[in-house]
């Protein structure tokens, strides 16, 4: 018995702005297609298994993407573009190509697999990054197809074992994740676009430190603290880079946060990058009271939470511009 060739869709949201309530919204909407939904609050995505609902709605894979593009469109005026493929990997890759309100498809043969990925450069093989694609290439390791060209051994002693093994086997197209279907955890996020490609590091910092800086604000506005944060960067060739990290302990300190966030935009090695936008998510959301915070003895750490509490009563006040960090005045919108 021969068994159908495995067909996955990554869907991307192209939120004007970000916006919770409508993410979950179109999720809702992707499971009243098919319930195999993943969500990736990160970047607005959802990866989709459609297996059965093929057959139920009479359409191949493609024309199952323009149905979501129309009732998106339709019901919310949201556009949205897809990749579909063979596997979870293969459909982001084929989504971070495509333009709003277009779908690229990557047939599931190894033939039309290998076709796909060859000629992409290595910083867009998922886990690989630019920081790494910089290492590879000084050993004249430039594509997708010279890092699947490359003894497993090799890869292994330039990346470690763990990692050269997964590179390796997603140079080749090998990806067996499932799609996994679970509820979206309450988290919050916001987002900085730059007014043209930004390639400053400077520029990308001050923006981090802005939007860890909200995001506390807003939490402690709320008696929230998060688990994680993630940290999504958005190039000019369309393709996004995603890094999560869990904090130590839930937290809604500015400092704290903007500490975890600066970490994550560091290990990204954005140096020559053209960065066009940058998300910062707080992720899991929960109350304060829930929270333990673990004592220190360094007075700096109460002197900086008494300032924080005491910018926090002015922008009650006054509103979030009348007062803050240093650091963090004049970011733009």
């Amino acid at each position: 018995m021969t068994t159908s060739p495995r067909t996955v869709m990554r869907i991307y949201f192209h939120l004007h702005k970000p916006d919770e309530e409508l993410y979950e919204k179109l999720l809702a909407l992707l499971e009243g297609i098919t319930p195999r939904v993943q969500a990736h609050p990160a970047d607005w995505s959802a990866d989709v298994d459609p297996a059965g609902a093929l057959r139920y709605w009479k359409r191949d894979a493609e024309g199952l993407a323009a149905v979501i593009r129309l009732r998106a469109l339709a019901l919310y005026g949201i556009q949205s573009s897809a990749g579909i493929g063979s596997s979870r990997m293969v459909a982001a890759m084929a989504a971070a190509l495509s333009p709003s309100g277009s779908v690229t498809v990557v047939g599931n043969s190894s033939y039309d697999i290998a076709a796909f990925l060859r000629p992409q450069r290595a910083a867009a093989l998922p886990g690989v990054g630019p920081s790494t694609a910089r290492s590879l290439s000084r050993y004249g390791i430039y594509s997708v197809g010279d890092i699947a060209d490359t003894p497993l051994t090799t890869l292994q002693r330039l990346l470690g074992a763990a990692a050269g093994r997964q590179a390796h086997d997603r140079s080749h197209g090998r990806d067996d994740r499932l799609v996994v279907p679970q509820a979206v955890p309450r988290s919050a996020s916001a987002e900085h676009r730059f007014d043209a490609d930004e390639l400053n590091p400077d520029q990308h910092h001050q923006a981090v430190l802005g939007l860890v800086d909200e995001l506390g604000a807003r939490m402690r506005s709320e008696n929230s603290v998060c688990c994680a944060i993630t940290l999504a960067v958005r190039y000019a060739d369309r393709t996004h880079t995603t890094r999560t990290r869990t904090l130590t302990e839930p937290t809604a300190h500015s400092p704290a946060l903007a500490d975890t966030g600066l970490a994550l935009l560091e290990s990204l090695g954005l140096q020559r990058a053209r960065v066009r936008a940058i998300s910062v998510r707080a992720e899991r959301l929960q109350p304060a009271e829930t929270a333990t915070h673990q004592l220190t003895l360094d007075p700096t750490d109460e002197r900086t939470r008494d300032l924080e509490a005491a910018i926090d009563r002015a922008r009650a006040r006054y509103g979030y511009r009348a007062a803050g960090p240093a650091s963090t005045h004049g970011r733009a919108n």
